[in-house]
């Protein structure tokens, strides 16, 4: 980007602040009013509430009634160059400091400045540039810790930070140690009751996560994710909730690994249908060019890996698919708010989740109590609840589409701890339990077939609720273990294939 940067970006079209985000405003400097020049201050909204909006209006306001400059801090380059054209729509007067800007000759003829962190952190060690007559520091994004590098050089400086989830990404630097209030600004629910956001229609499918291991940054390795999000059951899966709940709509899924995604892609694409694979080491050009496809494509299926997390604004997106689990508060908000932008024909849009995630953090749309969170972080972290006991209190329901295919059984019901229970009380070898299942198994698959092959079709069909029973009756026995739950699994699987057989035998 050129010094001209300011003449390249285009001009945002200066919105009107609706009155919740006034509201916030008003209380953001009614607050700084009645405190001290330096005191810091958090602001959380909700991903698609406006906060580039809020804080552009902020900046041109803190400009006006106090004659000092405005700092506006961010992460991303993609976020500084929006950031800088809606300060363009508010008429506000900046500059964006990037790689390329190595001084600031011309620093008199700015009132704004917007930086990427690193850059400036190395500016500003070098003693290559001095910002004068900075009063305030906006912090977007705050809930990253990049930024607090840069805090000493601003001491005597209001710090204001904006982020959709006050919990910091480092467990170990809480952001109560940085700011000095949480304003909390209205609520997801209150966005989507009053036209703001669309409604989320959520399904959750059941997803063993045992083989998952925690990496040093506290969340799922890539590695771990790939190996599981990777393997065909659970690529059908995913297929399998697309053609159920979202087949037709414009989809953006999102996966924990590169190998992950180019494994959804060649999946669907072998299905018939029309996809991308976009990551990070896809070019600037193809990345513009993957986007623009996706834009004007009315059922694109966009399979992802991180980058569209954050800087990412594609309102006709319809279905979010959280083909990964993630123990990051933030990513999981980030995920789904990429889905919720309203527009005339978009209400509502729909949340697969392959993740647990869901049952780990709450509905989307739920309740928070962020105050909680920013003052005692480890006590929500530590209360987060765990995998074993998602998947212990999970109850598997059959697909209305899948149960249709099984007209003439009454019952498709099976109690495993029941029976388990049972014959352990009889005395019997705990095996019983998965005979007895079988041969329901077997019975429905029979009775709504009229011959082996479609037997075979059926009994394909019942794949997660045989996963679902065996996984309950590993838990009576103390023994759960992948391998040995695979083992059970393909046995059960073989034996109900082979069970079918001599029911279609022709005289």
């Amino acid at each position: 980007m050129s010094e001209k940067v300011e003449e390249v970006l285009p001009k945002i079209e200066k919105k009107v602040l609706y009155d919740y985000q006034k509201r916030g405003m008003d209380k953001i400097f009614s607050t700084l009013e009645n405190n001290a020049s330096n005191y810091n201050l958090l602001y959380q909204l909700p991903t698609g509430g406006g906060k580039t909006v809020i804080f552009s209006e902020i900046a041109k306001r803190y400009i006006e009634t106090t004659n000092k400059k405005v700092l506006i801090l961010t992460h991303r380059i993609e976020l500084c160059e929006q950031t800088s054209s809606m300060l363009n729509g508010f008429d506000v007067k900046n500059k964006i400091i990037n790689s390329k800007i190595k001084q600031l000759p011309d620093q008199g003829d700015y009132t704004c400045f917007v930086a990427m962190v690193e850059t400036l952190n190395n500016r500003l060690q070098d003693e290559m540039i001095d910002i004068n007559n900075i009063g305030m520091i906006i912090v977007d994004e705050a809930h990253f810790n990049s930024f607090r590098k840069l805090f000493h050089y601003f001491e005597n400086c209001v710090i204001l930070g904006v982020t959709a989830t006050p919990l910091s990404s480092n467990v170990k630097l809480p952001m109560y140690q940085n700011y000095n209030e949480l304003i909390v600004g209205e609520s997801i629910g209150y966005l989507i009751d009053n036209g703001f956001l669309s409604s989320p229609t959520t399904y959750c499918y059941d997803v063993g996560l045992s083989s998952l291991k925690i990496g040093a940054n506290g969340d799922y390795t890539v590695r771990s994710s790939d190996l599981l999000y990777g393997d065909d059951p659970m690529l059908e899966k995913l297929i399998h909730a697309y053609e159920e709940n979202s087949k037709g709509k414009k989809v953006l899924i999102f996966n924990s690994g590169i190998n992950t995604s180019l494994g959804v892609y060649d999946s669907f694409t072998k299905a018939g249908y029309t996809i991308k694979h976009l990551d990070n080491k896809n070019s600037p050009v193809e990345r513009k060019e993957i986007l623009e496809w996706f834009k004007v494509t009315p059922n694109a299926i966009l399979t992802s890996v991180g980058i569209l997390t954050t800087g990412f604004d594609e309102p006709t997106v319809e279905t979010i698919i959280l083909n990964r689990a993630t123990k990051s508060l933030t990513l999981y908000f980030q995920m789904i708010g990429r889905g919720s932008r309203v527009l005339p024909h978009k209400k509502n849009f729909t949340i697969l989740d392959l993740g647990n995630n869901v049952a780990r953090f709450g509905p989307w749309n739920g309740k928070m109590d962020w105050h909680e969170i920013f003052r005692v972080p480890d006590f929500y972290l530590e209360n987060i609840i765990q995998d074993a006991e998602i998947e212990r209190n999970f109850k598997y329901k059959m697909p209305a589409d899948v149960r249709a295919q099984f007209p003439k059984s009454g019952n498709i019901e099976f109690n495993v701890q029941e029976v388990y229970k049972q014959s352990i009380k009889d005395g019997e070898r705990s095996k019983v339990v998965l005979d007895q299942s079988l041969a329901q198994h077997i019975k429905m698959c029979v009775e709504n077939s009229e011959d082996i092959m479609d037997a075979r079709v059926l009994a394909d069909l019942l794949t997660d609720q045989i996963a679902y029973r065996i996984r309950l009756y590993s838990y009576s026995i103390c023994k759960s273990t992948d391998n040995y739950l695979k083992w059970l699994q393909e046995d059960y699987e073989r034996k109900l294939m082979q069970s079918l057989g001599p029911h279609f035998v022709v005289d």
